[in-house]
């Protein structure tokens, strides 16, 4: 069996359970709630899986993995553990519970009908809805970077064709079967993950003779900073992990997760799941990244971009590793690529083109929902295939991945987060937060696309690039947000104790849940 064969098989045979699983879930995507929600009735183990597999694109392995590698060597590792650990670990213990409460209290779907029921104002819907509609687009298209080098090694079709067989095949098993689909699916794509990194990093390292020969080779060659504890840049370091890790807090595609899941039990579990999960996922494609320095060399990097890092790290392999890189890939790109269109489909449709109505059936929403998740992928195709042709040398889509990350969290992580705890978080802190974190990272991208210019020792700071500007975003709402609220405690809903109620209702548990006082 030939190699291209080989991969070919590996290729159709993950589509085709794809589909399968699309066609099965039909039976759980009968109304809204089960098409957007899964009937909140999904366990720990799909939960886990799908906020990993969400959390993880193939922007992380082919484009974050060889960037901060080549930037900060194997301290770039530290970058995927605080993915774990903040971005997973404590998210679900921060914000699990307390969301799965509240959400199912307020009857709340989305992110943007969350601020709308918490906060008594249909206006922060919309304007919610309209933030994540135009900075999801950007980031859904993004998903498809690294696809055109990856499958090159492997394949020889164009890069739209690629793409456009991508798209579709999402496209019909997120339309068939919902939330549940995308849900299964993820598991199945997190389970390749899972087994792909580990086969590559195993592979990458022999090359060299193994992690100790590696390790000591990347010092030599490049200095010991490369090979040590923090880097070289460690102040830097902590920004990309802060904002890739506490980003994941504000990001709608991220928290709806736990909108899904089913009991206690399960968030317990997932808890754990989804934090082995990126250890293992998220910690090895940085830790792969950081010996890219062995395989390619500063004009490379100039001429080629760091996204060439990965792939020439992968061309040396066999073509039965490669094959397993190329699914281990479509399954990144795939499962954040369906909860992207499934959250920005369901935003619109419900909290903008279908509120609430008794005059709207679930009929009607369910065929809006898959009208406008088919819009979602074509866009977000169409712009990948352009910026990979007509606008290969604008900068403008490849600036908006780092914008539309830093926006979404910087306006959403503060409000949502007081929102959940703090019975005193006002309108106008909400609003404060939106204008806040949106200002900021489009400030970010008219500086870098040279509009203007900024001097001053803080400003050229913040504004030194998306990364920087998101975590100056993020963090300050978490302060903006607490100090204009007790500015404006006139503002603060007055059924806010009836809300918060929920927290407080009685449930039957067993001993081994809870101690008996008596």
């Amino acid at each position: 069996m030939t190699a291209s064969l080989f991969t070919g098989i590996l290729v159709v045979g993950f589509f085709a359970l794809m589909l399968i699983v699309g066609l099965y879930c039909r039976k759980h995507a009968t109304d809204v709630n089960g098409f957007v929600l899964g009937g909140r009735n999904v366990g720990p183990w799909l939960t886990a899986f799908a906020y990993g597999t969400s959390y993880f694109s193939a922007v992380i392995f082919v484009g974050y993995a060889g960037q901060f590698g080549w930037n900060f060597g194997l301290a770039s590792t530290w970058i995927g553990l605080g993915n774990a650990f903040i971005g997973s670990l404590i998210a679900w213990n921060v914000l699990g519970r307390r969301t799965r409460v509240m959400t199912q209290h307020l009857n709340s779907k989305t992110m943007p009908d969350f601020f709308q029921k918490r906060y008594n104002s249909n206006a922060l819907k919309i304007a919610a809805s309209v933030i994540v509609f135009i900075f999801l687009i950007p980031y859904t298209a993004s998903l498809y970077n690294g696809l055109s080098s990856l499958f090159a090694i492997a394949f020889d079709v164009p890069y739209w064709v690629c793409i456009a067989v991508m798209a579709i095949l999402t496209g019909v098993y997120v339309i068939f079967g919902g939330y549940m689909a995308t849900a299964v699916n993820d598991f199945i794509q997190g389970l390749i993950m899972l087994g792909g990194i580990m086969a590559v990093i195993a592979a990458v390292l022999k090359q060299n003779g193994g992690f100790m020969q590696s390790t000591a080779l990347l010092a030599e060659n490049n200095g010991w900073e490369y090979a040590s504890f923090f880097g070289p840049n460690p102040s830097f370091l902590l920004v990309v992990v802060l904002l890739t890790s506490l980003g994941t807090w504000g990001l709608p595609q991220m928290v709806g997760k736990f909108y899904a899941i089913s009991n206690e039990e399960a968030i317990k579990k997932g808890t754990l799941i989804s934090t082995v999960f990126a250890i293992i996922v998220a910690g090895g494609c940085y830790f792969l990244g950081g010996y890219g320095r062995l395989f390619v060399n500063a004009d490379t990097v100039a001429n080629k971009g760091f996204d060439s890092i990965i792939p020439s790290m992968l061309s040396n392999l066999s073509p039965y590793i490669i094959g397993i890189v190329i699914v281990l890939v479509l399954s990144a790109s795939m499962s954040t690529l369906s909860s992207l269109v499934l959250t920005s489909a369901s935003t619109l449709t419900l909290d903008v083109i279908l509120p609430e109505s008794k005059n709207t059936t679930e009929k009607k929403k369910l065929l809006v929902l898959r009208l406008l998740i088919v819009f979602f992928i074509a866009l977000s195709a169409v712009i990948a295939i352009l910026k990979d042709t007509i606008w290969s040398d604008f900068v403008f889509i490849a600036q908006m991945m780092g914008v539309s990350w830093g926006a979404l969290a910087g306006a959403f992580l503060a409000p949502f987060l007081y929102g959940l705890y703090w019975k005193k978080t006002t309108r106008a802190a909400v609003w404060t937060s939106f204008v806040f974190g949106v200002g900021i990272m489009v400030t970010q991208l008219l500086i870098s696309l040279k509009v203007f210019t900024v001097s001053g020792v803080f400003l050229t700071t913040v504004f030194r690039n998306s990364l920087y500007s998101g975590v100056f975003a993020m963090l300050g709402s978490l302060v903006i947000v607490p100090v204009v609220s007790l500015i404006t405690q006139k503002g603060v809903p007055g059924d806010v104790d009836e809300k918060f109620a929920c927290y407080d209702s009685k449930i039957v548990v067993s001993a081994k849940s809870s101690l008996n006082d008596k």
